[in-house]
């Protein structure tokens, strides 16, 4: 066995854990919005209360060989479950081979930046459905990782990953976030005399400055999110006819701007301006 084959086990494990937590996620987007527990009881059907058998709830099979539907009532369970999952599992393959590009690589503080930064993208996946279908942020995935990417920054930095913002970049990137977003949250209500983007949005963005520093990042992380949900706009005024009004909350927005930024963000910034901000790919 060659280190290419570990290193091809190692992506493989990765993505297991991935589907594993991603069927935990799903637990977290329906419980969370209901204020229940995710930890107690166990998964069961929404419409006969009885219980998912243990090797009924293997991530993404285990709804195909159900046909989608419960064992005991045959009520369809929800496509989005195994999408979910599936969706986790490829992205937490990326953040692998994006933060542990070579065997070689596989250290303590590489290893502590993949958790660190999955839990961001769980975090972001978790919040765009539930922002999606009840139009709020949860605090668990916004402002209280706030603590959580001050802190890993300032351990990373300390191990010798550099590719982490400094604690004090993290501080002036979550306070930016925050405060800022409050403050054109505040300047749209006075002009157009309505609101615009929650407060959770603002939550949200002091989450993405404490993992990522202000500068660049979070200009960059609003551009996408605005070009983004301009064209999705568009499109859906195109399809549903012109007139009708499109109420989509911009939180799914900025996380696709930060899923962007983690992935290619900083190789993009380089690309156009010659300016390494951090591990700059392909520079």
């Amino acid at each position: 066995m060659t280190l290419d084959d570990v290193y091809v086990g190692m992506q493989c494990m990765a993505g297991v854990f991935g589907a594993l937590f991603g069927s935990f996620l799903n637990v977290c987007i329906v419980r969370i919005p209901e204020d229940r527990s995710v930890a107690w009881p166990g998964s069961a059907c929404p419409h006969c209360g009885n219980p998912v058998r243990p090797y009924d709830n293997v991530p993404i099979f285990a709804w195909f060989w159900l046909r989608g539907r419960c064992r005991d009532c045959k009520t369809p369970f929800s496509g989005l479950y195994p999408a979910i999952e599936a969706l986790f599992c490829l992205l937490t393959v990326l953040l692998f081979r994006r933060v542990i590009p070579d065997i070689a690589d596989f250290d303590t503080p590489h290893l502590l930046a993949f958790v660190w930064y999955g839990w961001l993208l769980f975090s972001l996946v978790g919040l765009t459905f539930i922002d999606l279908r009840h139009k709020i942020i949860p605090d668990g995935f916004s402002i209280y990782s706030v603590p959580v990417g001050v802190a890993g920054a300032a351990l990373l930095r300390h191990l010798g990953f550099m590719e982490a913002p400094t604690w004090q970049q993290s501080v002036v990137g979550a306070a930016s976030g925050g405060i800022g977003l409050v403050g054109v949250m505040a300047l749209y209500k006075l002009i157009r005399k309505r609101e615009g983007m929650g407060l959770g949005d603002a939550k949200l963005l002091a989450m993405l400055g404490a993992y990522f520093g202000a500068v660049p990042a979070l200009p960059f992380i609003i551009l996408v999110s605005s070009v983004v949900g301009s064209v999705v706009g568009v499109l859906w005024m195109l399809w549903k006819r012109k007139g009708l009004q499109l109420a989509v909350p911009f939180g799914p927005f900025l996380a696709v701007g930060a899923v962007v930024w983690l992935f290619f963000g900083e190789s993009m910034v380089f690309r156009w301006t010659g300016i390494a901000t951090g591990w700059a790919l392909g520079s």
